[in-house]
């Protein structure tokens, strides 16, 4: 394998080498073509490079030509802009006056046309006014009886009527002068508008013609440009063109050891760059020689090593991966799982209080909860452990077994040196690994490096022959094993059985009847904080009873949330329902506190009937 390495690396280094000496040699004949024209062997590259040179002279010329276009289109541009300017000036100079003219003209008619209405309107006034008086007079001729006054009214009336007609003549006299005026200010401003007019065309016809000539101009320079880049273009590639015959002159100076006058450290660089490919070569061919005296049946017989390792990782790393972080080693016929976390229960803010509340119940909750663990010498379970994960198999009629794991804050060595210098403890092994066992009805080994199994000396060694692999243990693909990791492993309590009615055989009444009765599978996970939340996993038997059972739930969510048995519920408002797939059901809930200490009570089956009572009636 290092042969491989240091072959590639050599590879690689002479690769990157030979282009540098290249690229010396390419410079050198760049320079040396005045000292290349004294060797007849060189003469096809010198005529090449003329040749090629002439026509790059041609590019130059063609290329100055465009660009020289270039500026005089630039400058035709620029003069087209300043005549359309001094152009477009001249002609809004002509504008603005008349522009002046058609306001005023404007303005004019506008007053002409408002004296006309005042004048209409005051006419329709007065023949209102003569209306009006009209009416006054047949109304006071119509009173019966008359008024005395009459005669009097009568003539003031008719005096009046008797100058609008006059005062109507004189408007109408106005009407027309004012008609009259209105219609010559309407001419005129019609007048200007159309002189207006003719100079804004003759503006837009200007503006029009230098911007289509603009457009020519910018067009031409396009071209131009692209003319300018092709041959640029052209003009480089005749330019690699002449790499060749640069090498072939290079290369042959080098080799007769000629420099150009005027830069002779390119013949010393060239040759730098040759020593130091010559080296590498010679290098690469030592190590084809090592290479050829290798074994190949040796050869052959590392590569299967290497492949057989990785093919070994390929296998171990997905199983390694998918393994949980810290897995619980329990018998495959456990039905049903408890989980205590002590770390959460001894931060529970609750359970504070129950112990200043209630002292004398407690210990009873806490014995009932741990089981045999709390016989563990050595330890303070409080203060020392982290979890305790209870196993019961209820596959055997009678008292169901039961399998216990502790999991300890740190190693629990000197624990094990306790509990070996404990006359009372008798120390036995299965396949090398130690058992103490004391009397007939306690016993515990260390199965992990901070784990124990406590329990019976027949549950013991179950665990030990599971942790071993001599037994079958609960895969992390079943079912139950699955469910309980779908469990906040941070709750306090965590409690999942794959046989919900057996509930009722390790611990009192939990849930109501018909709900053990409607599922298959049934988790719980409880966290002790303030407020007390709660995760209710449930397979049904089908979609159809996850769709009934929802909306029983929803309708009435006392029915099924509430402790057997009991007045309390389980949730003190509507619970959170999340579907999980076909058949599977998820709920999050709020547990009232008293409720929650009756749930641990009837776990650890410490609830006297006083204490249910008294517990009811809150």
């Amino acid at each position: 394998m290092a042969l491989k390495i240091r072959r590639q690396r050599t590879r690689v280094a002479l690769r990157h080498q030979r282009r540098l000496l290249q690229r010396s040699e390419i410079n050198l004949g760049r320079e040396g073509t005045a000292q290349a024209a004294n060797f007849p062997e060189l003469r096809n590259e010198i005529v090449a490079l003329k040749k090629l040179e002439q026509e790059q002279k041609e590019l130059a010329l063609r290329i100055a030509q465009l660009e020289e276009g270039i500026k005089k289109i630039e400058v035709e541009r620029q003069q087209n802009a300043d005549d359309q300017n001094a152009a477009i000036a001249k002609l809004e100079s002509e504008k603005k006056p008349l522009f002046q003219q058609r306001n005023q003209a404007k303005t004019t008619a506008g007053v002409c046309e408002r004296e006309l209405a005042a004048v209409e309107r005051r006419i329709r006034e007065n023949e209102a006014a003569d209306r009006d008086l009209l009416k006054q007079l047949s109304d006071l001729h119509a009173l019966d009886p008359a008024p005395p006054d009459l005669q009097a009214r009568t003539t003031t009336i008719n005096a009046r009527r008797a100058r609008l007609p006059e005062e109507r003549a004189e408007l109408v006299r106005a009407r027309l002068g004012s008609a009259d005026a209105a219609r010559l200010a309407k001419e005129k401003l019609a007048a200007a508008e159309s002189e207006l007019a003719v100079v804004e065309k003759k503006i837009e016809r200007v503006r029009n013609e230098f911007e289509a000539r603009d457009r020519r101009l910018n067009e031409n320079i396009h071209l131009q440009q692209e003319a300018v880049r092709e041959a640029r273009t052209r003009h480089h590639k005749v330019e690699e063109r002449k790499t060749p015959a640069y090498l072939n002159i290079g290369r042959h100076l080098a080799a007769q050891s000629i420099a150009p006058p005027n830069a002779p450290h390119l013949l010393t660089e060239a040759h730098r760059h040759r020593h130091i490919v010559d080296q590498l070569l010679q290098h690469r061919a030592e190590l084809t020689t090592l290479s050829s005296q290798i074994d190949r049946q040796e050869l052959r017989k590392f590569y299967f090593s290497i492949v057989s390792v990785l093919a070994l990782l390929a296998i171990i790393l997905p199983v390694a991966v998918k393994s949980p972080r810290k897995r619980e080693w329990l018998p495959q016929e456990t039905d049903m799982i408890l989980s205590i976390n002590i770390e959460q229960l001894e931060r529970a803010e609750m359970l504070k209080r129950w112990r200043k509340d209630q002292p004398e119940v407690w210990p009873k909750v806490w014995l009932g909860l741990i089981g045999a663990a709390a016989s563990t010498p050595g330890l303070s379970l409080p203060h020392d452990a982290v979890h305790i994960t209870r196993a019961l198999s209820t596959n055997e009629p009678g008292t169901p077994r039961e399998f216990i794991l502790m999991e300890a804050r740190r190693d629990i060595s000197s624990a094990i040196r306790t509990i070996g210098a404990d006359p009372t403890f008798q120390k036995r092994a299965i396949s090398g690994l130690p058992i103490w066992e004391r009397s007939s009805d306690f016993a515990m080994a260390r199965v992990g490096p901070a784990t124990l199994a406590i329990g019976t000396p027949r549950e013991v060694d179950e665990l030990v022959l599971v942790r071993l692999g001599m037994k079958p243990d609960l895969k992390i693909t079943d079912q139950l094993f699955n469910r309980f990791q779908a469990l906040d492993r941070e709750s306090s309590l965590r409690l999942i059985s794959r046989n919900p009615p057996d509930f009722a055989r390790v611990f009192h009444p939990i849930f109501p009847r018909e709900l053990l009765d409607a599922s298959q599978l049934l988790g719980l996970a409880v966290s002790l904080q303030n407020p007390v939340k709660a995760k209710l996993l449930l397979k049904m038997n089908s979609p159809k009873d996850v769709e009934n059972f929802a909306r029983n739930l929803h309708d009435e969510p006392q029915r099924w949330l509430r402790l057997a048995d009991s007045e309390l519920t389980l949730s003190s408002q509507s619970p959170e329902i999340r579907k999980q797939g076909g058949s599977n059901l998820e709920l999050r809930f709020t547990v009232p506190e008293n409720s929650a200490r009756l749930l641990l009570e009837r776990i650890a089956k410490a609830d006297a009937g006083a204490a249910i009572t008294a517990h009811s009636s809150r």
